[in-house]
C-alpha cells in the first residue's frame, strides 16, 4: 500500500490516492489511471517554419514582414527574436521585440537561429 498522492491527469487534482497494485483514483472526477501508462501529455511541441523544434529561451529568426496592428511598420524579414517562450494557441510564441514589445508570433513565419 501507498501513501502517496499523485496529480489526477485528468481534472488535475492534487489528490489521487493508491487503490490498487498500479491504480489510483481521484476523489474529486473519479477517474482511475495507472501512473507508469501515462505519456507525458503536457509536453507542447513546437516547430519552426523549417520543421525544427523549438523550446523555451530559444532564439529565432522572422522569415516574412510582418505587419502589426497599431504600429507605424511591420516586423521586417531577418528580424531575431531571443529568450522565446511556447504557449498554446495559434500565437504559439511569445516574446519581446525591440521597437515593438510584448507579443505573440505565429511558428510557422520563424526559423531557429
Amino acid at each position: 500500500m501507498s501513501d502517496e498522492m499523485k496529480k489526477c491527469p485528468q481534472c488535475k487534482s492534487p489528490y489521487g490516492y493508491f487503490v490498487r497494485e498500479g491504480v489510483y483514483a481521484c476523489p474529486e472526477c473519479n477517474h482511475e489511471w495507472n501512473p507508469e501508462e501515462l505519456v507525458d501529455e503536457d509536453v507542447l511541441i513546437v516547430k519552426d517554419s523549417n520543421g525544427n523544434i523549438l523550446q523555451d529561451g530559444d532564439s529565432v529568426i522572422v522569415i516574412k514582414d510582418l505587419p502589426v496592428k497599431g504600429a507605424s511598420g511591420p516586423i521586417k524579414a531577418g528580424t531575431k527574436v531571443k529568450k522565446i517562450r511556447l504557449v498554446e494557441g495559434d500565437h504559439n510564441i511569445d516574446c519581446k521585440i525591440d521597437g515593438f514589445g510584448a507579443m505573440g508570433l505565429k511558428s510557422e513565419f520563424v526559423r531557429k537561429a
